[in-house]
């Protein structure tokens, strides 16, 4: 990127600059108090976009609040609503009018408040950049930024010009492609300068936005073809990242559709004998049945498993069922479609050893057929001899599938599920 002894100069003239985009915005008090407001707002979006009350116009609707607030502030988000207004004549950006789109858009958005980690967040983009919705590019990184600001930069026409300026690169607008190796080439230019800077985003996108509105010129650089080396790198990076997301989207979401079946089973079942259910608290909002997962569920859970010690291993746990008089755990459920079989058998042992006074020992593991001897195998571990009591059973999907009905209509307490399942105990190593 050139001579770094000149861009640190001017970072640091930045910097000062009474006029400049650090001062005026970036160090501004009320910068940081917007982003919980913005949350909320981008949160108000997605509850009507699942609940069908978005509407088919951009005025009036909950994201013109969103990206009024964002608009308002100041220099470097100034026009940061046009992208969004709908434009009758090109039909864009088609989230108005087009329902799955629109549906597309509202995933997009929950899944971003929802994650918390880089690869989560560049998922979210390949997926929505695959959904190709007319008009709806990487302006809504805006909104990404107010979710995650060091991970996804600002994006704007100042940003792109200042960015291309300083680097020698040929980022274009429009295209997520080209927003995501501009970040990558930001983020080697906030570390290069990462004294000057911050691991707020903003702060680098602010300075290249006052050079991409020509405040401060940009010296000549004999570095500018590595710097275009640089740039196509990272272009075809991204392009293969998503090439690579796209060809694993399909396995990974039919294993997670299979995932939230099993506890949408589980839960009807538990609810049809009679138990309060729990769902775990990282699923609870997942799409199920034309609602949520957890629908119909505690929201809460009771108080001595909310006290126990390990309560935020518990309220992991898929499936839960409580006798509605005691509130003890009257079953415990572990959905293994891919993941760890030891995670989940830890999880039930956190579970059993920390309720005090309830005796209650009906654990189920619930796996595919073909992984029974994986279960087995790791229930068998040493780690696990101590707890010969835990009686902890194998609930292959198939028996599942095959008798969940019969167990709806017929059932009573855990009769039906003991009978489908296959005890582990005998398994168990000598103590």
């Amino acid at each position: 990127m050139g001579d770094e002894n000149w861009q640190a100069e001017l970072i640091r003239h930045w910097r000062v600059d009474p006029v400049g985009t650090y001062r005026n915005w970036f160090l501004w008090d009320e910068r940081i108090k917007n982003f919980r407001s913005i949350r909320r707002g981008i949160q108000a979006v997605v509850a009507e976009v699942r609940d069908d009350r978005f509407g088919n116009a951009y005025r009036g609707s909950s994201l013109e609040t969103v990206l009024d607030s964002i608009a308002e502030q100041r220099q470097v988000f100034k026009g940061a609503d046009h992208a969004f207004m709908w434009k009758p004549k090109l039909r864009i950006p088609d989230i108005y009018e087009d329902r799955d789109n629109q549906v597309a858009f509202g995933r997009f958005l929950d899944t971003c408040v929802c994650c918390s980690t880089e690869p989560e967040v560049l998922s979210a983009i390949h997926t929505i950049d695959r959904q190709g919705i007319k008009g709806l590019g990487p302006s809504a990184a805006n909104l990404l930024y107010f979710l995650h600001p060091t991970l996804a930069p600002p994006f704007n026409t100042a940003i792109v010009r200042g960015y291309n300026a300083l680097t020698g690169a040929r980022v274009k607008l429009g295209r997520w492609d080209e927003y995501l190796a501009m970040r990558q080439g930001m983020l080697r230019f906030n570390s290069h300068h990462r004294s000057l800077f911050s691991n707020d985003l903003g702060a680098v996108a602010a300075f290249l936005f006052d050079i991409g509105m020509g405040r401060y010129p940009i010296p000549g650089s004999d570095g500018e073809v590595s710097s275009m080396e640089l740039w196509r790198a990272d272009l075809e990076q991204v392009r293969a990242d998503s090439a690579a997301a796209r060809k694993n989207e399909s396995a990974a979401r039919e294993a997670d559709h299979t995932h939230t079946e099993i506890q949408g089973w589980l839960r009807d079942l538990g609810l049809s004998l009679g138990y309060q259910v729990w769902i775990a608290a990282n699923d609870a909002s997942r799409l199920y049945g034309g609602g949520k997962l957890a629908d119909g569920c505690l929201l809460d859970l009771p108080r001595p498993l909310a006290s126990n010690g390990a309560a935020e291993a518990i309220r992991l746990i898929d499936v839960l069922w409580l006798d509605s008089s005691t509130g003890f755990v009257a079953a415990a459920y572990e959905v293994e479609h891919t993941t760890s079989i030891y995670s989940g058998i830890v999880r039930m042992l956190d579970l059993a050893l920390g309720m005090a006074g309830d005796t209650t020992r009906n654990f189920f593991l619930v796996a595919p057929d073909d992984r029974e001897s994986e279960v087995r195998a790791q229930f068998g571990r040493p780690a696990f001899a101590k707890v010969a009591d835990l009686d902890l059973r194998y609930l292959p999907y198939s028996e599942l599938r095959q008798h969940r009905e019969a167990i709806t209509r017929f059932g009573t307490g855990l009769k039906g599920m003991l009978a489908i399942a296959r005890p582990l105990t005998g398994f168990l190593p000598p103590a």
